[in-house]
């Protein structure tokens, strides 16, 4: 005669235990491993989370987009403090300000050419464009050209900046 497997629950009342329990632990587990990944903060009623600051702090914008019409007379610009550092007016009052903006803003198309942009010092690619002089070429910033929106990444510059930006970047190639 075979031998027969014995059971480990033995009465009804083991059984309603194991069938629960096989119930309540992986729950009590997922809410401890919830808790544990959320780093034990509490949020809700109660806590700093639902205060007036932390409620503002967290719904404030993260940035901000003008549009304005190239042809119009440019309005005042917004504190160069609150736009990030591509968009931003360089000092008018520093001498490099042509150079100032290429880093801030021209840089990031015509160090690598990006879109066709030509490169800072690449007397081949600025040779066709030369031919419009600084006043055309500053005319094509503030209008756009291409790929290049109408004054670059630069929207808040003053025409006098984007003319000495073009000036810094056509200087090496003349």
């Amino acid at each position: 005669m075979p031998h027969q497997h014995s059971s480990l629950i033995k009465t009804p009342k083991q059984l309603v235990t194991v069938v629960v329990l096989a119930f309540v632990v992986p729950v009590l587990l997922i809410i401890l491993i919830a808790s544990y990944a959320a780093g034990g903060r509490s949020t809700g009623q109660g806590t700093d989370s639902t205060s007036k600051a932390a409620i503002a702090e967290r719904l404030k914008p993260i940035g901000t987009v003008t549009f304005a019409d190239s042809t119009a007379p440019a309005a005042e610009a917004p504190a160069a403090a609150t736009l990030p550092a591509t968009v931003a007016s360089p000092k008018k009052s520093s001498a490099g300000a042509g150079e100032q903006l290429y880093q801030q803003a021209c840089s990031a198309c015509h160090a690598a050419g990006i879109a066709g942009a030509p490169k800072l010092g690449d007397k081949a690619a600025w040779a066709p464009r030369l031919a419009l002089g600084l006043d055309g070429l500053t005319a094509n910033v503030i209008k756009g050209k291409g790929a290049m929106p109408p004054r670059g990444a630069a929207a808040n510059a003053s025409d006098a900046d984007l003319r000495a930006s073009v000036a810094f970047m056509i200087a090496p190639v003349k």
